[in-house]
């Protein structure tokens, strides 16, 4: 089993001045445009940035555009931002928590740090060693092997955090951006596959394609090569009249096709949660009403826990959704509030009456006065 996240807390982070919710395996993110979604999945990921052997403090806060950027607006000064995250590895349960500001030049500076450990203290920052030397508060000790060796285990458990939203134009011309490793946006997708040793990728490739065809009936066969310059390129075979002339390569792959083929990847690659972004995109709504049920089945495979943020109703339609698998945000005049589907009698009496998420929540979160759109164009 993989690290899950039981709990995570949120201050001055972004859209939210204050956020604290507990965390099932499957997580359902909803909210209006510009709630703050991608913002509260950002939290995550930066606790993957920071446990990185690449990545590191100074780096993940200066890819968000500083401390400045980071601090919610609806903040009071400039207080300090904090995330903080309660963890179950194996059979223990891990508290982390991070807060940061930044000093006279600007750099991000660490505030506190924090590990626990079945409640116990293993960290506390900054100690006298910090308070003698502060220029030491440029790191954290979560990112230093020769500072982490007590709860180790935490950086390297969330570091395989994995974030997704594949762009297909991406897969098909890589070229068109920087080399990036593990690029969640998939230009290094068909690179990270390759890499899989050969009996653990064409396992995954017949599961891939035998779900690809109840998509996209006409595939046949899912095969992946390299060309004569060594890069990686996917072959599908689709049913035509003449033989053989049916391979097409990603080139050729429509964007429905190659977002489902990269959440499927995503759903057989790894223990580690699993960040998604909209997965219904490009995809019908008759493949898009599965998705929880595919989160389910990775959830009892291998215990990994997935969080989505959508606007689908037809994915929230499932009816095995419960209210506390799904976190609604809502802007407010002080930030953006974040709480379970659970606390919210209405919807809690609704989903008890039978209601599906997309009936009894889905709707609470629908920007007012949207049919004057229409007359904003007459």
């Amino acid at each position: 089993m993989g690290m899950r996240i039981s709990e995570i807390r949120l201050e001055n982070w972004k859209n939210f001045r204050l956020a604290a919710v507990q965390l099932q395996r499957r997580m359902f993110v909803i909210g209006p445009n510009a709630a703050g979604k991608s913002n509260f999945l950002d939290a995550i990921r930066f606790l993957r940035e920071i446990s990185d052997a690449e990545g590191g403090f100074q780096r993940a806060v200066k890819s968000r555009g500083g401390v400045s950027q980071i601090r919610c607006l609806h903040a009071r000064k400039q207080p300090k931002i904090a995330v903080e995250v309660q963890l179950e590895i194996d059979q223990d349960e891990w508290g982390y928590r991070i807060e940061f500001g930044q000093d006279n030049q600007r750099r991000a500076e660490l505030a506190r740090e924090v590990v626990r450990k079945n409640g116990e203290p293993i960290l506390e920052r900054p100690n006298k060693e910090d308070e003698a030397d502060p220029s030491r508060l440029s790191q954290t000790f979560l990112e230093q092997v020769s500072a982490n060796k007590d709860f180790r285990v935490i950086a390297e458990s969330m570091a395989q955090i994995r974030y997704l939203h594949v762009i297909p134009q991406l897969i098909r011309e890589p070229e068109r951006v920087a080399h990036r490793r593990n690029d969640p946006y998939g230009s290094d997708f068909l690179e990270q596959i390759a890499k899989t040793p050969d009996k653990t990728l064409k396992s995954r490739l017949n599961k891939i394609n035998h779900a690809l065809q109840v998509a996209v009936p006409q595939l046949e066969q899912l095969e992946l090569k390299r060309d004569g310059r060594g890069i990686p390129h996917l072959h599908g075979l689709y049913k035509h009249w003449r033989p053989k002339a049916g391979w097409q390569s990603e080139e050729h792959f429509s964007d429905g096709t190659l977002r489902l083929l990269g959440l499927l990847w995503a759903f057989l690659d790894g223990s580690a949660p699993l960040l998604l972004e909209e997965p219904e995109l490009s995809l019908h709504s008759a493949v898009v009403k599965h998705i929880p049920a595919m989160m389910a089945t990775v959830n009892r495979r291998s215990g990994r826990q997935v969080f989505i943020t959508t606007h689908s109703y037809d994915l929230l339609s499932d009816p095995g959704i419960a209210p506390e698998e799904t976190l609604r945000l809502s802007p407010g005049e002080n930030g953006t509030e974040a709480s379970l589907a659970s606390a919210d009698p209405q919807v809690l009496a609704m989903a008890m009456a039978g209601l599906s998420i997309a009936d009894a929540a889905l709707p609470r979160t629908s920007p007012q006065d949207t049919e004057q759109l229409a007359l904003m164009l007459q």
